[in-house]
């Protein structure tokens, strides 16, 4: 393993590539990452990076903001077939049935989107932001797109707004029950229940903390908790272990793994990094109108 970790540091020299990976990847591409975080620290880590070679170990809506954000730069994928369900669970016609029906509408959608979606929308958010952006939408209407969990979560914070929802969700997080949870405090009765807003509300509801992946690594950083039941993907595992060593992390249900971001490998990463194949590539204007909702995220974000 030395030996293939060397070999990427140096192809990451020769091709002026930085290497940003997500949480939810293997503990192995996470321990060679230049920066890991979850989508609103890495896309701003793509806009901030000086190298002019951005290799993403994540999924394929990751790399498209990369690209919208930074249209000089070399994007590259570690696996160019790794992609997000949930980011093609909207579809172009909905939002402009919802435009057309609502005058004081703001579309907003969750940067697990396509870029296609993002350049119909009026802002971009992340799970650890989406609160502070849409404080800030003077509109009264709000169509969530594309996850219907997180968006129904943000909602219970703004009961002046009406929000109106899409069917999408993720996986992963829908398939962390209730029962499961309840399941474990049973057995483990002094655990803190840390979830992601893209479980359910039944989940996020008897949780004791609900936030970004990033929030949940602090939460149980400062927590004086000991034990903690875990609600997202299983590669924050890593972080977790790496920040509290002596605290114990139960995950519940057994599909709490992204299968696409586990399809990141230190082999794939080398190949990528040798042919510098399959670069991202966007049509200009598609690549501006998407732009818009992401400076405007980080413009609000700030």
């Amino acid at each position: 393993m030395e030996d293939i970790i060397q070999r990427i540091q140096k192809l990451k020299k020769e091709r002026d590539a930085v290497l940003l990976a997500h949480y939810y990847v293997n503990d192995s591409v996470q321990q060679i990452a230049d920066y890991v975080g979850d989508s609103y620290y890495l896309s701003k880590k793509a806009a901030e990076a000086p190298q002019k070679t951005i290799l993403f170990c994540g999924v394929k809506f990751m790399a498209e903001s990369a690209k919208i954000l930074n249209p000089e730069k070399t994007v590259i994928m570690a696996d160019t077939t790794a992609d997000c369900p949930m980011a093609h669970m909207v579809d172009e016609e909905r939002i402009k049935q919802v435009r057309a029906q609502y005058d004081d509408v703001a579309v907003v959608c969750y940067i697990n989107s396509t870029s296609e979606i993002k350049a119909l929308c009026d802002v971009c958010v992340t799970s650890s932001n989406a609160e502070k952006i849409i404080r800030a939408l003077p509109q009264k209407y709000i169509f969530f797109v594309p996850d219907q969990n997180l968006g129904r979560y943000i909602a219970k914070l703004f009961p002046e707004k009406t929000f109106i929802f899409n069917d999408g969700f993720c996986y992963v997080h829908t398939s962390i029950t209730k029962e499961n949870v309840e399941r474990a405090l049973a057995i483990h009765p002094q655990a803190k229940v840390i979830v992601h807003p893209e479980c359910t509300m039944d989940v996020a509801e008897i949780a004791d903390y609900v936030g970004s992946t990033s929030g949940i690594i602090n939460y149980a950083t400062k927590s004086d908790a000991e034990t903690f039941i875990v609600g997202t993907e299983i590669g924050v595992l890593y972080q977790l272990k790496k920040a509290n060593p002596n605290k114990t992390f139960y995950f519940v249900g057994n599909k709490q793994m992204c299968t696409n971001m586990k399809k990141i490998t230190l082999e794939k990463i080398e190949q990528a990094l040798l042919t510098m194949a399959n670069p991202i590539e966007m049509d200009e204007d598609l690549r501006l109108a998407a732009e818009n909702s992401l400076k405007r995220m980080h413009e609000i974000a700030k």
